[in-house]
């Protein structure tokens, strides 16, 4: 059974209550979280790296430490000084502690009780900045991707930016989390149509170095000389499906094939996934894992111009998953300090370092914003009764508070915003929900107008509720 998330000092019908008329500073896309309505950049940033911890990574043992709780809160790490005055993180972070002076933490990322505590719907509301459906409570991690869903920040970006002469403008990688058909909800364009869907580029956990891209890649024997005859076989295909589907979904079928052929006959996109004419010293730093070539991968992409990168933590190692009780990611329900302090930590301080370091010496980060994100947090007690309880070790699901960090993008670097009560359980003063943090990524890449146009023509707002966090980019 899930912990209540309102504590007493803030109770959900306070939540509903100042969600509708704004008191005690508790509204969504409050002014007390620097909320109040900001003017558009006059220099937006021109790509996002979103990295998905993908599990539900601890926010207490990496962001939101608490040294003075009591053991069975704040369990075994310590927190350590940063580059940044004041802002303290995990001691198994010392790469990523000395980017302090880049980061903006914040604390006190909630769910507002309104979705479910499992990681569909978390995926759905992080990535989405929309509050799950009532499809989520029913089906639960059942619950498959639909065409009707919202689309992701990263397709709305796509959506509203100009395209990309050459590269795709939405791109995930090193693999879709979950496996399908119940593929996590929320990466996709949905409502926006196919047309807008990522373009997906895989990893290899056992040859890190090595992409495919499977929408971009030719099958053998083929060469772009031929591709017109396949068109040619393609077009019958489609003129067939024609008289079978709706209209406006085969419109978005051509198109999404119309991108293919283009990115498959021009030579700018070969290089951009090739990471093995990075110098060895390069990809050290940022470790040879899927992981670290998955963030480096990012920064090439950064570097070709390309809108918007989901990297979402691969969650195939096999060990991890029997170690920590989980799929293999940050879902730490048994050996929590363990499975962070020998092995998720090591590899997400090291990759996640060089990013921030590759990207600031590149003179790249003023123009890219670089966000940590995750389905949910870990719940501040030890001892998840899902897995023996204490014996284990493990944190269970927690969506009343997470972390998130962002750096780049016009985000001032070295402070905190936000804040939890003395366990990290609950926000101590103004929450702050997902989709203030995807208004906030709406901001820093410029976009203010969110109107769209159904197929039927009808308009809609891709996000009514959230404002960004003023207090960010001051």
């Amino acid at each position: 059974m899930l912990a209540p998330l309102f504590s007493p000092a803030l109770s959900r019908r306070a939540f509903i209550a100042a969600s509708t008329t704004g008191l005690a500073g508790l509204s969504f896309g409050s002014s007390a979280a620097g909320n109040s309505q900001l003017a558009p950049r006059k220099r937006p940033a021109k790509s996002t790296i979103l990295f998905f911890l993908c599990g539900g990574a601890s926010h207490i043992d990496m962001w939101d430490m608490k040294p003075d709780a009591p053991s069975e809160y704040r369990g075994e790490f310590k927190p350590i000084a940063t580059s940044a005055p004041g802002v303290r993180i995990c001691e198994h972070l010392p790469l990523t502690a000395q980017q302090g002076h880049h980061l903006a933490l914040v604390h006190g990322v909630t769910d507002y009780g309104r979705a479910t505590g499992d990681h569909h719907a978390g995926y759905y509301y992080n990535l989405t900045g929309h509050v799950p459906d009532e499809t989520f409570k029913r089906e639960g991690n059942d619950r498959r991707p639909y065409p009707t869903d919202w689309p992701s920040i990263g397709c709305v970006v796509g959506a509203k930016r100009p395209p990309h002469p050459k590269m795709p403008s939405v791109v995930t990688l090193p693999f879709k989390p979950s496996r399908a058909p119940y593929t996590r909800p929320g990466q996709f364009a949905g409502r926006l149509g196919m047309e807008f869907d990522p373009f997906f580029v895989a990893g290899n956990r056992e040859q890190p170095l090595q992409f495919t891209a499977p929408t971009l890649t030719l099958d053998a024997g083929v060469s772009p000389a031929r591709m017109g005859d396949r068109r040619v076989l393609l077009d019958a295909v489609n003129a067939a499906r024609r008289e079978l589907d709706h209209e406006a979904i085969v419109n978005n079928y051509v198109r999404q094939q119309e991108k293919a052929f283009s990115l498959l006959a021009s030579s700018a996109t070969a290089g951009a996934f090739d990471i093995t004419t990075e110098k060895p010293t390069t990809l050290d730093r940022y470790g040879r894992t899927i992981n670290g070539m998955g963030l480096l991968m990012a920064r090439r992409l950064v570097e070709a111009g390309v809108p918007f990168i989901t990297v979402f933590w691969a969650e195939s190692d096999e060990n991890v998953a029997k170690k920590c009780l989980s799929g293999g990611g940050w879902d730490t329900h048994g050996n929590n300090f363990n499975c962070l302090r020998e092995d998720l930590l090591p590899e997400f301080d090291r990759g996640y370092s060089a990013l921030i370091e590759d990207l600031h010496q590149r003179g790249l980060l003023e123009s890219t914003l670089v966000i940590v994100t995750s389905e949910m947090g870990r719940k501040p007690m030890i001892g998840d009764p899902r897995s023996a309880g204490k014996v284990a070790a493990g944190r269970d699901h927690w969506t009343a508070c997470m972390s998130v960090v962002m750096a780049g993008g016009g985000v001032r670097g070295g402070q905190i915003v936000g804040a939890t009560d003395p366990r990290a359980e609950y926000p101590a003063e103004m929450p702050i929900g997902p989709e203030d943090v995807a208004k906030s990524v709406y901001h820093a890449m410029g976009i203010e107008n969110l109107e769209a146009t159904d197929f039927q023509g009808r308009p809609y707002n891709l996000l009514e509720e959230g404002r960004p966090l003023g207090a960010l980019f001051s």
